[in-house]
């Protein structure tokens, strides 16, 4: 028999749990909850991630299938339902996450500080070279009226400034569908965070 530690129990191994705990204990994600706590949440759509799953269905199955080796993959709840799992993506404060992302974030730019970025960005002598890209998310016309694009389709653009310095997202901002990526280049210059340059 296997006495080694689990794949996922690994790689979670490498999150900062003390700053997610901060995290939520900040905004109180855990107010009120019996079961289900923030980091079992987190867990639950760490794995839907890791292992490609589609549906809060697809996930319940998976870890139920997993059920006797949830606790060695860091789960503290007994079963992952997908009631329990919408009501948590529903309700629990996005902030604990957004803070999760940034610190990480932190820790892996000076990771990247001091990579080459190639013969064709030498000529910038050593600037930081960022790329803007934005990927369009089609939602559910029904649940999401607040986000229009067409009459019969709802968006939302998720913009991303992209250093080009390992590939790691400066900033990130969700706007409605019809947004373009200019206007979200004004307010990075407007704020400060880029710099036109010579």
């Amino acid at each position: 028999m296997h006495q080694g530690a689990l794949v996922f129990a690994q790689v979670m191994a490498h999150l900062p749990i003390t700053t997610f705990r901060r995290s939520v204990a900040r905004h109180r994600g855990d107010f009120k909850v019996q079961a289900f706590a923030c980091l079992d949440q987190f867990f639950a759509m760490a794995f839907a991630q890791l292992t490609a799953r589609e549906s809060l269905r697809d996930i319940e199955v998976n870890l139920r299938a997993q059920s006797a080796r949830q606790y060695h993959m860091g789960f503290r709840c007994k079963t992952v339902s997908r009631n329990t799992l919408a009501s948590a993506n529903a309700t629990r404060p996005w902030q604990i996450y957004a803070d999760l992302a940034q610190h990480l974030i932190g820790i892996a730019r000076p990771l990247y500080a001091n990579d080459p970025l190639g013969k064709e960005f030498k000529s910038l002598m050593g600037a930081t070279v960022y790329a803007l890209d934005s990927t369009t998310v089609d939602l559910c016309l029904s649940l999401f009226a607040w986000a229009p694009f067409r009459t019969t389709k709802v968006t939302v653009k998720l913009h991303t400034l992209v250093d080009l310095r390992g590939s790691i997202p400066s900033f990130i901002h969700i706007s409605d569908g019809k947004m373009h990526d200019v206007r979200i280049l004004d307010q990075l210059l407007e704020q400060g965070l880029l710099d036109a340059g010579a």
